[in-house]
């Protein structure tokens, strides 16, 4: 199966770089990352905390099938609207660290736009923890269901 996503983990890096293209205008692509009543329809968790602004926290949680809930949290550290987020990612009850998250929103044209995100570990050891994860397959299933809120 080909993925729309592109993820790249270059052996030995403590990163993963994470670009793809929408068809959607770059205002719609970002506020799918700050508005928690959308937030929860694309990544299919419950937003529990949000505070938009600069160093504002927020905490999302999602069931998986067996009931099981998990915790995510973070604080947003900078933005700038239509353009750039920086901020961190941390899941709980899991080994990973907090990892630094920036990502970049390009307008390509009217409609159509690019979200390039690059993901910073504490060690190699740990984003190669993560990339064990079904994490291509969700990365893109999530991007997906991100663009159909928007174009159905």
């Amino acid at each position: 199966m080909e993925y729309k996503t592109n993820v790249i983990a270059e052996e030995g890096k403590q990163e993963i770089l994470i670009t793809r293209e929408f068809d959607l205008p770059v205002e719609l692509l970002f506020k799918a990352y700050k508005e928690p009543e959308i937030i929860e329809q694309w990544m299919g968790t419950k937003v529990l905390k949000f505070q938009w602004q600069k160093h504002g926290s927020y905490r999302f949680e999602t069931t998986d099938s067996q009931g099981n809930k998990h915790g995510f949290n973070g604080v947003i550290h900078d933005y700038i609207s239509n353009q750039k987020i920086v901020r961190t990612f941390e899941m709980e009850g899991m080994s990973f660290g907090v990892q630094l998250e920036v990502y970049e929103f390009e307008k390509l044209t009217e409609n159509t736009s690019k979200l390039k995100q690059q993901i910073i570990y504490q060690s190699v050891e740990h984003r190669n923890q993560n990339l064990k994860l079904p994490f291509k397959q969700g990365i893109n299933w999530a991007h997906n269901q991100l663009e159909k809120i928007f174009t159905n």
